[in-house]
């Protein structure tokens, strides 16, 4: 009888753990792009870099406190970026799951051959995210001159931190948390940011919108987000637009249009320009037309490369890839 008392009394303190969990919302949220957790947890809680969660008979009360003040490597998350009530919704789901007998790879794994600012970062988690390069917040770093007291505090504050460093899309979450100082030491960051600055080196922050005009022409805007003063240039800029299965290029339109050509990457045919910088701020405006529309609207897509600024050591991997959007409502 007392437990039963002790139990109702938890209950009704946390009206959150009370309610009764609605799993398949859950397993959407889980799936979505609201939350990375399964980027180290795996798609269905299988573990990776983090541990299982399937099927491990957590609580309600037990996963919360692991998500508010977890004790691994795992940031601390926010109530405005996860409720008490989804914490529990995904609870009652992961207890529906069977437990594995295995968990699964890394999605980025250690390897003895990085160098050393790499290896802390793919083992504190960061690369489970953010990619073996850290690609987009070398863009986003390159884009306003980011110094290493600015990684500091999007790192250790950054649900505070990040929507003053740059503009949140309306409804959207922050996806991580804050990093404690005491896991993830000034150290080991900075031996971080040193690699992704002096070995690798900042990105400049370019964005392609790809979107249909009218008929079977589509237009491509290519913009630096940069930072006059702070921010990047691109320079000795390729574009290429893969040229769908069936279709062939009518018309284009944008300095620096070269023509059509057989890409051994895109496996296929390519619209390609080439431009010499694109400096914070500018846009570049390009249009091409096809024969006929392609069967699938993911079928239009291309990238953008640059010759420098490149990575200081290593091949030039960096890209920008991009897809065709539906047109604005």
């Amino acid at each position: 009888m007392k437990i039963f008392a002790a139990a109702v009394a938890l209950l009704l303190a946390s009206p959150a753990l009370a309610q009764t969990p609605d799993i398949a919302a859950s397993k959407s949220l889980w799936e979505s792009n609201n939350l990375f957790c399964k980027n180290c947890h795996g798609k269905t809680g299988e573990g990776a870099m983090g541990p299982d969660l399937a099927g491990r008979g957590l609580s309600a009360s037990q996963f919360q406190q692991a998500v508010r003040k977890p004790w691994g490597v795992m940031p601390a998350f926010t109530t405005e970026q996860i409720s008490d009530a989804e914490i529990a919704g995904l609870t009652a789901w992961f207890a529906s799951l069977p437990k594995v007998a295995e968990t699964a790879a890394w999605r980025v794994p250690l390897a003895p051959e990085m160098p050393r600012g790499q290896q802390a970062y793919v083992s504190q988690g960061c690369a489970q995210c953010h990619g073996a390069t850290f690609d987009m917040p070398r863009a986003a770093f390159g884009g306003r001159g980011t110094d290493f007291a600015t990684m500091k505090e999007l790192v250790y504050n950054h649900t505070t931190a990040m929507p003053k460093f740059e503009e949140q899309r309306p409804g959207s979450r922050l996806r991580m948390g804050n990093f404690s100082t005491l896991r993830l030491t000034e150290s080991q960051l900075k031996e971080m940011y040193d690699w992704a600055h002096d070995d690798l080196g900042f990105r400049p922050e370019l964005r392609a919108e790809l979107v249909p005009s009218t008929g079977t022409t589509y237009a491509l805007n290519v913009t630096n987000l940069g930072e006059p003063g702070k921010g990047l240039t691109a320079q000795r800029v390729t574009i290429n637009v893969i040229v769908p299965a069936g279709a062939t290029v009518t018309a284009a339109t944008g300095d620096g249009y070269k023509g059509v050509h057989m890409d051994e990457k895109a496996k296929g045919n390519v619209a390609e320009w080439q431009v010499p910088r694109i400096a914070p701020k500018d846009v570049k405006a390009f249009t091409v037309t096809l024969s006929q529309a392609p069967a699938k609207p993911e079928d239009l897509k291309g990238t953008i490369r640059w010759a420098k600024p490149g990575p200081r050591t290593g091949p030039n991997n960096d890209v920008v890839n991009f897809a065709m959007r539906p047109p604005a409502r």
